[in-house]
C-alpha cells in the first residue's frame, strides 16, 4: 500500500460477510496506521524534522494529487477509505440486485462473503432476510458483476468457506459442482479467491486463469493449545479422526513434536445416515495408544458432527483423558450444537476450537467452544496481495509456529475469546 497517496484498495461486503469484512477492514486500517507511523518516525530521524511537519507534507501531496477531501487537521494521519459502500435489494420474487455506491474504476477490489451465514442479514436498507448458501452465492454473483461493470481493475474474493467444496470429485452420474462454481466466478472476471482450509486442494487445478490462496488456521489453533494449562505435556497425542485427515494431523504432530495415532472407521453403506447420532459407521479401530492421554484431533469441516461425536465416544472408551478437537470451518448444521451440549455434559470432550470463518451467534456462547479470530490473517493476505508481495510465510506458517512455541505468548484461550490478532501488518 502506498501511504503517501490515496490507495486504490477497496473492500466490499456482501450481506452475509459484513461482520467478517468490518473486522478485516479494521485490521487493514490498523496496519496502515502502524506502517505510516513507522515511516514517519524513520523520516523524522533521517532528516531531523518534527513528526507533525512530515505528516503535513504527506497530506499535502495526497491533496495535491487527488480531489480535495473535506477539511481535516493536516497534522494528523488520515486513514484511507477502504470500505466501498454498496446497497443490496431483494425483490418480491427473490431476485437480488447489487449497487456500488461510489466509483471503483481501476481499483483493486476485494469482495467478502460468508456463504454459510444462516442468520438474518440486511437487505433493502434494513429488511432482514435469512439466506441459504444458494442465495448467498447468487448475491456474490451479482456483486461481482456489478463491480466488473463499474470498471474495477482487479477483483478478488475473500470467501472463508468455499461453496460446494465437498462436491469436488465425480462418482457416477453427478456433477463436479465445486469446480463449476469456480468456473462461473472465473467467467465473471474474478482474478483470485482467498479461502480457508479448502476441502480439496485439487479444486484449484480446474481453473484456467483464476487462482486460489488456501490459508490455514494452524498458527491460531496451536497458539490456543500451547497456553491451555496442563495440555501440552508428555501425555499429549495427536489423533487423525480418519484416513483423509492424516496429512493435516501429521502437520500438528510434527509442529508440536508429539506422537500421531489414527482412527479407522468401517462404514456400512447399506445403512442410510438419518442424523448426527444415527450414522453409517459400523466399527472404529485405533492405531496407537490414547489411554490416560490428552487427545487432539483436527479436521477441516464439521457439519452435523455425527462422525466426530462417535470418534470422541470411542476415544473415551479407550481410556483417553481430555479430548480436544480443532475445526477450521465449524458449520454445526441442524441440531449439532445441542448434540455437542449433551456430549459435553457426558464428559466426552473438553474443548472444541473453531475459526470464526462462519458467523455463529449461539455457538460462541458455549463454554466448550473456543473461537479463534482469522480476520487478521485475511487482512494481511489482502494487504500483501494488494502490494504484490509474497504470501509464502502465510501459506506455509511452520516457521512462525516454531517461533511462537519457542517464545510462548499470552493467555491464548482468553485472547481468542477477545478475538486476538496474531497476524498484524508488519
Amino acid at each position: 500500500m502506498n501511504y503517501s497517496t490515496p490507495s486504490n484498495l477497496g473492500v466490499i461486503a456482501c450481506p452475509g460477510g459484513e461482520i467478517f469484512a468490518d473486522e478485516v477492514i479494521l485490521h487493514l486500517q490498523t496496519g496502515c496506521r502502524r506502517q505510516f507511523e513507522r515511516t514517519v518516525s524513520k523520516l523524522a530521524k533521517r532528516y531531523d524534522l518534527d513528526v507533525p511537519s512530515i505528516i503535513t507534507k504527506f497530506n499535502f501531496i495526497r491533496d495535491a494529487t487527488s480531489s480535495l477531501p473535506p477539511y481535516t487537521d493536516p497534522t494528523q494521519f488520515r486513514p484511507s477509505g477502504i470500505k466501498i459502500p454498496a446497497q443490496f435489494t431483494m425483490f418480491a420474487n427473490g431476485e437480488v440486485k447489487a449497487e456500488i455506491l461510489e466509483s471503483v474504476r481501476g481499483k483493486d477490489i476485494f469482495i467478502v462473503q460468508d456463504v454459510e451465514n444462516h442468520f438474518p442479514v440486511n437487505f433493502n436498507n434494513g429488511c432482514k432476510r435469512t439466506l441459504s448458501i444458494n442465495d448467498h452465492l447468487m448475491t456474490l454473483f451479482v456483486t461481482v458483476d456489478a463491480v466488473k461493470q463499474a470498471g474495477a481493475g482487479r477483483i478478488t474474493l475473500a470467501l472463508p468457506t468455499y461453496p460446494y467444496s465437498r462436491q469436488h470429485k465425480k462418482k457416477g452420474r453427478e456433477g463436479i459442482t465445486a469446480s463449476r462454481v469456480g468456473k462461473l466466478l472465473e467467467f465473471l472476471g474474478v482474478h483470485r479467491i482467498i479461502t480457508l482450509d479448502i476441502h480439496s486442494r485439487e479444486i484449484g487445478n480446474s481453473f484456467n486463469t483464476m487462482t486460489i490462496e488456501n490459508l490455514h488456521a494452524s498458527y491460531q489453533i496451536i497458539r490456543i493449545l500451547s497456553k491451555m494449562p496442563g495440555v501440552l505435556n508428555d501425555n499429549f497425542v495427536v489423533v487423525s479422526p480418519d484416513t483423509g485427515a492424516v496429512d493435516r494431523n501429521k502437520f500438528y504432530a510434527t509442529a508440536l513434536k508429539k506422537p500421531l495415532a489414527l482412527l479407522y472407521k468401517e462404514r456400512d453403506y447399506s445403512k442410510v445416515t438419518e442424523n448426527a447420532l444415527e450414522n453409517n459407521i459400523a466399527e472404529i479401530k485405533l492405531l496407537g495408544n490414547v489411554a490416560g492421554k490428552t487427545v487432539f484431533m483436527a479436521d477441516d469441516m464439521l457439519g452435523t458432527g455425527g462422525t466426530l461425536l462417535k470418534a470422541m465416544k470411542f476415544l473415551k472408551e479407550q481410556g483417553a483423558g481430555k479430548v480436544i478437537s480443532a475445526i477450521s470451518l465449524p458449520l454445526f448444521s441442524g441440531n449439532a450444537v445441542s448434540y455437542f451440549d449433551d456430549a459435553y455434559k457426558q464428559g466426552l470432550f473438553y474443548r472444541i476450537i473453531g475459526a470464526n470463518a462462519i458467523y455463529q451467534e449461539e455457538l460462541v456462547k458455549r463454554e466448550w467452544f473456543i473461537s479463534v479470530n482469522i480476520t487478521p490473517l485475511f487482512a494481511q493476505t489482502i494487504s500483501r496481495l494488494h502490494q504484490e508481495l509474497s504470501l509464502s510465510s502465510l501459506l506455509d506458517n511452520r516457521d512462525i509456529i516454531v517461533k511462537m512455541l519457542s517464545e510462548g505468548l499470552g493467555d491464548a484461550e482468553g485472547d481468542a475469546k477477545k478475538h486476538d490478532s496474531p497476524y498484524m501488518e508488519e
